[in-house]
């Protein structure tokens, strides 16, 4: 589990769900250790596991 580090697109990725224990927002996207270190050092946030939440993203695309 990883916490937003304020990252705009998050807001709309379908791992970022509420957490009730804490009372926050955390990403659940399944990583392992390797990839939750890189997504914590990298300069630029490029996140490889988001998903957009957007149900009609993809009709859009084809109009």
């Amino acid at each position: 589990m990883m916490k937003n580090r304020g990252a705009a697109g998050c807001d709309f990725c379908a791992n970022y769900e509420y957490d009730e224990d804490d009372g926050s927002y955390v990403c659940m996207a399944d990583m392992d250790e390797d990839e939750y270190y890189h997504l914590l050092t990298s300069r630029s946030f490029s996140c490889p596991f988001y998903r957009s939440n957007d149900e009609y993203e993809v009709v859009r695309h084809q109009i």
